[in-house]
C-alpha cells in the first residue's frame, strides 16, 4: 500500500511540475502582461543532481554556498586544483568555465581545446555526492572502529548505547537476511553484505537532512545504484560454484534447446544481467522518486504563487507542509526497507551461486 501511494503522489508531482511551462506558455499567447515564472524544473533537478557545490539560500542575487574543491586535468596543459568559488557566478578561471544550459556538457567544468572546440577536461573533483560518499564512510568508520575494539578489548562488557544499536542491526541483517539467503558459506560475503546495507542505509538518512553537510542525492544517482549493482554482479559471478555456471551453459532441459542453437544457455546467461540491472534501476527509482515528491510538495506554494497570486499560495500551504511531513516519515522508512531490500537481493543472488549439486541416495 505504500509504494502504490508513493508511485501515486510520484506521477501527480511530475504532473504539477510539467504543467507550469504549458501555463507560462497559455499567458503568453493572450499577450497579457506576465511576470517572471518560478522555474521549478531547474530547481529541482538541481538538488537531486550532483553538483560542485552545497547550495544553502540567496540573498538578493548573491548566492550562499559551500563550494567544494574543483581537481581537473587539462588534455593540453596538465592538472588544475581551485575552489568552485572561481566558477561560481559563469566565469572562467584559468581557461575553465561551467558549461552553459543546452551544452552537451551542462553544468560541467569544461574548457576550449587549441581548435576552439568545448571539451571536458579529466574531472576528479569533490562534488556534492562524492563529499557525502567520503562522509558516509566516515561515519561508518565512527561506528564500527570504537565498537570492534570494545568487543575486543571486553567481549562480554555491556555495550554502550551506540555499540548496541550497530549490534542489533548487524545481527538483524546476518541472522534474518545473509544466513538464511546465501548458506552455509554466509561468513565469507556478510562483510560485502552488511558493507552495502549500511552505506546504503546511511546515506539514505543522510539525504533527507537538507542542510550542510548533508543533502546529497547519493542513492538516487543511478551511477552510484550502478556501481553497487556490479559489485553485486561480480562477487556472484566470481565465486559461482560450478554447478551454478553449468546450469547457465548446460541446464537439465531436452538437448534441443541447448544444441544445436544454445537457446536456453542465452536465456539463463542474460538473466544472470538482469539481475543487477533490476537492483540498480529499484534503488535509484525508489530514492529518486522520493526527493522529487518531497521537493514537489513543497515547491506548490511556490508554483501556485507565482501562477494565481499569494493569496494561493498561502491557502495551500498548509495542506504542503502537512503532506511534505508525512512524505517524510514514509521515506525515514523507505530509507531502511531500501537498504534491506538490495541487501536481501543481492543475498539470494549469491546464494544462488552458491548452489551444490543435490547428493542422489
Amino acid at each position: 500500500m505504500n509504494a502504490r501511494l508513493r508511485y501515486m503522489m510520484f506521477i501527480m508531482a511530475l504532473v504539477a511540475m510539467l504543467s507550469v511551462p504549458s501555463l507560462q506558455a497559455q499567458e503568453n499567447e493572450g499577450g497579457a502582461p506576465v511576470k517572471e515564472k518560478f522555474d521549478a524544473k531547474s530547481f529541482i533537478f538541481g538538488h537531486t543532481s550532483d553538483a560542485y557545490e552545497f547550495h544553502i539560500t540567496k540573498i538578493g542575487v548573491r548566492p550562499i554556498s559551500v563550494c567544494l574543491p574543483v581537481i581537473v586535468r587539462s588534455k593540453e596543459r596538465g592538472w588544475f586544483a581551485f575552489s568552485f568559488r572561481h566558477l561560481e557566478e559563469g566565469e572562467t578561471y584559468k581557461g575553465f568555465y561551467i558549461a552553459p544550459k543546452g551544452s552537451k556538457y551542462e553544468n560541467k567544468v569544461v574548457e576550449l581545446d587549441s581548435a576552439g572546440n568545448e571539451v571536458r577536461p579529466f574531472d576528479v573533483s569533490i562534488t556534492k555526492n562524492v563529499f557525502a560518499i567520503l562522509l558516509s564512510c566516515g561515519i561508518m568508520l565512527a561506528l564500527f572502529l570504537p565498537a570492534a575494539r570494545r568487543y575486543k578489548n571486553n567481549p562480554i562488557g555491556t555495550p554502550n548505547k551506540e555499540q548496541g544499536l550497530v549490534e542489533w542491526l548487524t545481527m538483524m541483517i546476518v541472522d534474518d537476511v545473509i544466513k538464511p539467503a546465501v548458506g552455509p558459506k554466509y561468513q565469507k560475503f556478510a562483510p560485502y553484505l552488511l558493507t552495502a546495507f549500511f552505506f546504503i542505509f546511511i546515506n539514505n538518512l543522510m539525504g533527507l537532512i537538507p542542510i550542510f553537510p548533508f543533502g546529497a542525492n547519493v542513492t538516487g544517482n543511478i551511477a552510484v545504484t550502478m556501481v553497487l549493482a556490479l559489485f553485486t554482479y561480480f562477487i556472484t559471478n566470481v565465486f559461482g560454484t560450478k554447478h551454478y555456471w553449468k546450469d547457465i551453459f548446460w541446464p537439465d532441459v531436452p538437448v534441443a534447446l541447448k544444441a544445436p542453437v544454445p537457446l536456453m544457455p542465452l536465456i539463463e546467461f542474460i538473466s544472470t544481467l538482469t539481475k543487477p540491472f533490476a537492483l540498480m534501476i529499484r534503488l535509484f527509482a525508489n530514492i529518486f522518486a522520493g526527493h522529487v515528491i518531497m521537493l514537489v510538495l513543497m515547491l506548490l506554494i511556490f508554483i501556485l504563487a507565482s501562477i494565481y497570486g499569494v493569496g494561493v499560495g498561502a491557502g495551500v500551504s498548509v495542506l504542503s507542509i502537512a503532506l511534505s511531513v508525512f512524505m517524510t516519515a514514509l521515506e525515514l522508512l523507505v530509507a531502511f526497507i531500501q537498504a534491506y531490500v538490495f541487501t536481501m537481493l543481492s543475498a539470494v543472488f549469491i546464494g544462488m551461486a552458491q548452489a551444490e549439486p543435490e547428493v542422489k541416495e
